[in-house]
């Protein structure tokens, strides 16, 4: 069986897309405690395979997780689910970045091993529903990053050209306006990762299951989230260095115009005090 993961959106909303997604037949599963917040799971009918029932984890910071949907399902509910995305991201980006994975159930404990979860097929559905929770919370971390990974690759490719423009002493063609825009791209994306994301943390939803814990940091590791998220960091810190040199490139450029205007204004000056004195 088969457990896909996309990232398609900035955010979502859940409450219209359970509205919606239950008047198409669809079933919200309300099992998972309190704490497990923002996101909605869903059951359906249409699994591709019967050894397990298929369900959909949606996560409001825009991420889906389908465990054993069938394709034309799938398919499906991504249609409705565009109805609900909060600046969605490119169809192409979006399935191009997904993560797969596959898993079964069987005997002995739940855990991610070489590349397959196995999910013990003596628990009982809320345990089940539980530990599909873990895993899903990690797998849409995982194409959330991948997103934001392209974005970061896009704008370093805008700027690579730019050290051999200043070391060969050409003009730089951006403007104070442009500078300040990719400054504000970076610290967007910085903030993205670093503050309105758990990449950097555990969620306190595992603080007191342990068990839980453990699947969801096994999954985080197997998907070297730690390790993407240091590199993007490094490339980030590059980056805000390369832009802040522009900027006081610039200032600098500006403060030199604003000096020979001053000049010109003052040579004027003195010529008409001269002009005066003379004539």
């Amino acid at each position: 069986m088969q457990c896909t993961a996309f990232a398609t959106a900035d955010e979502y909303h859940l409450g219209n897309l359970c509205h919606d997604l239950t008047s198409y037949g669809y079933v919200e599963i309300t099992s998972l405690p309190r704490d497990a917040a923002n996101v909605l799971v869903i059951g359906t009918e249409n699994a591709a395979k019967e050894y397990d029932p298929g369900m959909i984890f949606f996560f409001r910071e825009g991420s889906v997780v389908f465990w054993n949907v069938e394709e034309k399902t799938m398919k499906k509910i991504m249609q409705v689910l565009e109805r609900h995305e909060i600046q969605p991201y490119e169809v192409a980006l979006v399935h191009w970045e997904n993560e797969e994975i596959n898993y079964r159930r069987g005997e002995g404990q739940s855990k991610l091993h070489r590349g397959e979860i196995l999910l013990n097929s003596d628990l009982d559905i809320d345990e089940v529903i539980l530990q599909k929770f873990a895993f899903s919370n990690a797998l849409c971390l995982s194409v959330k990053l991948a997103i934001w990974e392209s974005s970061l690759d896009n704008f370093v490719e805008s700027i690579q050209s730019i050290p051999e423009i200043l070391k060969s002493r050409k003009k730089v063609k951006l403007s104070h306006a442009d500078v300040m825009q990719k400054i504000g791209e970076l610290f967007a994306l910085r903030h993205c990762i670093n503050l309105s994301s758990d990449l950097l943390i555990t969620p306190d939803f595992y603080w007191d299951r342990e068990n839980l814990e453990e699947l969801y940091d096994k999954t985080c590791q197997f998907l070297s989230i730690n390790r993407r998220v240091k590199v993007m960091n490094e490339k980030l810190q590059h980056c805000m260095e390369l832009t802040d040199l522009m900027r006081n490139h610039l200032n600098e450029k500006h403060a030199l115009r604003l000096e020979w205007m001053i000049v010109i204004l003052i040579t004027i000056e003195v010529m008409f005090e001269l002009a005066r004195v003379v004539f």
